[in-house]
C-alpha cells in the first residue's frame, strides 16, 4: 500500500470493538482514514482492498501508554518492532523527562539530554547528532517534531516538569524551590505546551541521579504544584502524570497524599504510578498501602487513575549505561557505570580496594529485594566477545572461580567485554492484581517503558503478554477485557475521543490478528543506534508477533508478515476530540 489512506474492507473477522462488549462477527470498511461502515456481508467496492479476517480478531490498534521514544523516534523512525505488535499510538514525555521546553544556555539544554540518557539508558550522542534543537518553547518543539519526523504510529506526549523547571531556572532547578516570578514563567511554559496539544504534564517524585541528587521536580514546593495544577484544570481532558516511589525510599503514599491535598477543589485528571504487580512487592508489604490509597481515591470520587504494569520492566544489567545499580542502592558498582572511558571502567573492576568496597556494598547496602542478593538467578547470557562461559548463573560462575559474586561479575566483564550484559529472571507476577487492575475502571495499563533501555530491553512487544498469558494461557481475562484495557479505556483516559473503538466515524487505527499465532518473540541484537562517532552501536529488538495487519489512520504499517515502511502517524492530543 502507499502511504496514502487506502480503501480497505476487512471481511469476516471477530470484532472486539474496544468497549468491553462481547465480540461479534462482522465486516469493517475503511475509507479516507476513518471507519466508514461496520456490518454483515458488506459488498466490495471498486478499488477496495479486501482483507480476509476469518478466524482472526479485529480490534482497535493498541495504545502504548508509557514509552520513551522522545529522542529515539528521531534516529529510529521505523519504531521497530511496534507495527508488527499491533501498536498504533505511543505516549511519550513520561516520568517528568522530556526534551522541551529548553533553556537558552547550551549547558542547561545538555542537562535535559543527560537526565533523559541516565534514567532511560539511551545514549547521549544521538540526541546531539540527530535532533535539530530548533526550539525553546514546547510549541516550537511540536512544530519541529511534526515537520521533521515521520513515524508509523500516532504519538501523544506530555510536557515534562523537569524540562519546565530547567527551561526557566537553569541549573538552579536542581537545588531549590522556584521563586514567585519563576513559577509564573514555568506556568506560562505549561500553558504554551497545553495550547499546542500536549497531553498534560508529567512529574517525578521518585528518582535520584547517580550522585543521589533528587531530580529537579523533587525541589518543587506546594505553591509551584498548585500553580501548575491550576493551568491544567483550565484545559479539558489534560492529565497530570505523577511518578512516585514504591520501591526504594517508599515515599509513594506521602507523595500522593500531598498531590491530593494540593489539587483539592481543582478539576484535574491525575495518573499515578501506581499499584505494584510483582509477587515480591506484595510479599514485602509494598502493595497493600497503595491498594488502600487507590480505593480511597475512588471512594472520594477523585479523577485519579492508578498506573500498573502487567510485565516486569527492567531485567538486564549493563555497565555501559544502566540505572539498575543506582536504583538498587548499589552505588559502588554504579561508579563503573559512570566511569567515562573503557580504561577507567577496567581499572575500577581490577582495583582490589574497589573490589573490597563493592563486596561490602553488595552484601550490606544493596536493597534487600535487589537481584544482587540472589546471584544464583543472574544469568551471564550476553558476552560481547562470546568467549563465555555463557548461559550460566552468576552464582555458579562465582563458585567455579571460588570468589565472591561481586568479584565474579567483575571478572565476567573484564574477560567477556564491557558491552556484555547480565540478564535477570522475570519476576514472578501477582496475576490476581494484574487481573484486578485490568478490570478496574480507574487504572492505566500497558505501561512498559518501550523505547528506553535499548541494551536492557524494556517493553516493545510486551503488550502481547496480556493476550498470550492472561487470555490464551490462564484464561483469567476475556479477550474483550484485554482489548478494552489497551485500546478504548486508554483512549478515554488520554482524551482521544476520535479513536480507540471499532465504530463508524472513528479513526481507522485497527489491528487484525489470530490469537493462536501471536507470541512475544525472543530478543536479538541489531546494530542501528548512532554512536556519535560515525558508526553504530546495538540495541535489542524482537521479531513481530506477528499480527496479520496494522492500520494507522487507514494506512497499512504491517502486512504480509513485515512492516510496510509507511509512516502515516500523526500527533494526537485531547484537543482532537473537540474537532
Amino acid at each position: 500500500m502507499s502511504s496514502n489512506s487506502a480503501e480497505v474492507l476487512i471481511k469476516g473477522g471477530s470484532i472486539v470493538d474496544g468497549t468491553g462488549e462481547p465480540a461479534f462477527i462482522s465486516d469493517v470498511r475503511i475509507s479516507n482514514g476513518l471507519i466508514a461502515e461496520v456490518g454483515n456481508d458488506l459488498s466490495v467496492n471498486a478499488n477496495e482492498k479486501v482483507i480476509d479476517a476469518s478466524g482472526c480478531l479485529v480490534t482497535p490498534g493498541l495504545i502504548e501508554s508509557h514509552t520513551h521514544f522522545d529522542g529515539t523516534m528521531w534516529w529510529q523512525p521505523d519504531l521497530d518492532p511496534l507495527p508488527g505488535c499491533g501498536v498504533t499510538t505511543i505516549i511519550m514525555g513520561n516520568c517528568g523527562f522530556a526534551i522541551a521546553p529548553v533553556h537558552e544556555d547550551p549547558e542547561v539544554r545538555a542537562q535535559v539530554v543527560k537526565i533523559f540518557s541516565f534514567f532511560e539508558d539511551i545514549p547521549e550522542e544521538p540526541f546531539f547528532e540527530n535532533l535539530p534543537w530548533d526550539w525553546r518553547k514546547w510549541s516550537e518543539y511540536q512544530a519541529s517534531m511534526t515537520s521533521n519526523v515521520k513515524v508509523p504510529t500516532n504519538y501523544g506526549t506530555f510536557v515534562g516538569h523537569i524540562a519546565l523547571r530547567l527551561a526557566v531556572m537553569g541549573m538552579d532547578a536542581w537545588e531549590r524551590a522556584a521563586t514567585t516570578e519563576e513559577i509564573v514563567l514555568i506556568a506560562e511554559h505549561l500553558e504554551d505546551a497545553l495550547s499546542a496539544g500536549a497531553l498534560g504534564m508529567s512529574t517525578n517524585l521518585m528518582d535520584h541521579d547517580g550522585e543521589d541528587r533528587p531530580v529537579p521536580s523533587l525541589q518543587a514546593d506546594d505553591s509551584e504544584f498548585r500553580a501548575l495544577f491550576e493551568v491544567l484544570a483550565r484545559h479539558d481532558r489534560a492529565t497530570v502524570q505523577v511518578v512516585v516511589d514504591s520501591i526504594m525510599r517508599m515515599t509513594a503514599v506521602d507523595s500522593m497524599e500531598r498531590m491530593a491535598r494540593i489539587s483539592e477543589g481543582l478539576d484535574i485528571r491525575l495518573q499515578w504510578a501506581g499499584v505494584p504487580t510483582l509477587q515480591w512487592q506484595k510479599d514485602y508489604g509494598l502493595q497493600q498501602p497503595l491498594v488502600d490509597l487507590h480505593e480511597r481515591f475512588a471512594k472520594e470520587g477523585r479523577d485519579f487513575w492508578t498506573g500498573y504494569a502487567h510485565v516486569p520492566i527492567t531485567v538486564t544489567a549493563s555497565i555501559r549505561q544502566s540505572l539498575l545499580f543506582a536504583q538498587s542502592n548499589e552505588f559502588v558498582w554504579h561508579e563503573v557505570v559512570t566511569a567515562e572511558s573503557d580504561e577507567e571502567k577496567l581499572a575500577l573492576l581490577a582495583d582490589q580496594s574497589w573490589r573490597e568496597r563493592a563486596r561490602h556494598s553488595w552484601d550490606n547496602d544493596s536493597l534487600e529485594t535487589s537481584f544482587f542478593r540472589k546471584p544464583q538467578t543472574m544469568v551471564l547470557d550476553n558476552s560481547e566477545n562470546e568467549t563465555g562461559p555463557m548461559g550460566i548463573s552468576l552464582g555458579d560462575y562465582s563458585e567455579q572461580l571460588g570468589v565472591h559474586p561481586s568479584d565474579a561479575l567483575a571478572e565476567w566483564f573484564i574477560n567477556n567485554g564491557l558491552s556484555s550484559t547480565v540478564t535477570m529472571p522475570p519476576w514472578e507476577k501477582d496475576d490476581d492484581m494484574v487481573v484486578r487492575l485490568t478490570r478496574d475502571p480507574f487504572a492505566v495499563g500497558n505501561i512498559n517503558d518501550s523505547g528506553a533501555h535499548g541494551q536492557l530491553f524494556c517493553g516493545a512487544g510486551d503488550n502481547l503478554l496480556l493476550y498470550t498469558d492472561y487470555v490464551r494461557g490462564s484464561g483469567k481475562l476475556t479477550v474483550e477485557e484485554a482489548v478494552y484495557s489497551q485500546t478504548g479505556k486508554l483512549a478515554q483516559h488520554f482524551g482521544f475521543t476520535d479513536r480507540g473503538e471499532i465504530k463508524v466515524g472513528k479513526r481507522a487505527d485497527v489491528t487484525v490478528f489470530n490469537l493462536e499465532e501471536i507470541e512475544r518473540r525472543e530478543k536479538y541484537k541489531v546494530y542501528d543506534v548512532p554512536d556519535g562517532k560515525g558508526g553504530k552501536t546495538w540495541r535489542w529488538t524482537r521479531d513481530a508477533a506477528p499480527v496479520r495487519l496494522t492500520l494507522v489512520n487507514g494506512v497499512s504499517t504491517f502486512e504480509d508478515g513485515k512492516a510496510t515502511g509507511a509512516r502515516p502517524g500523526s500527533m494526537v492530543s485531547p484537543q482532537d476530540g473537540n474537532a
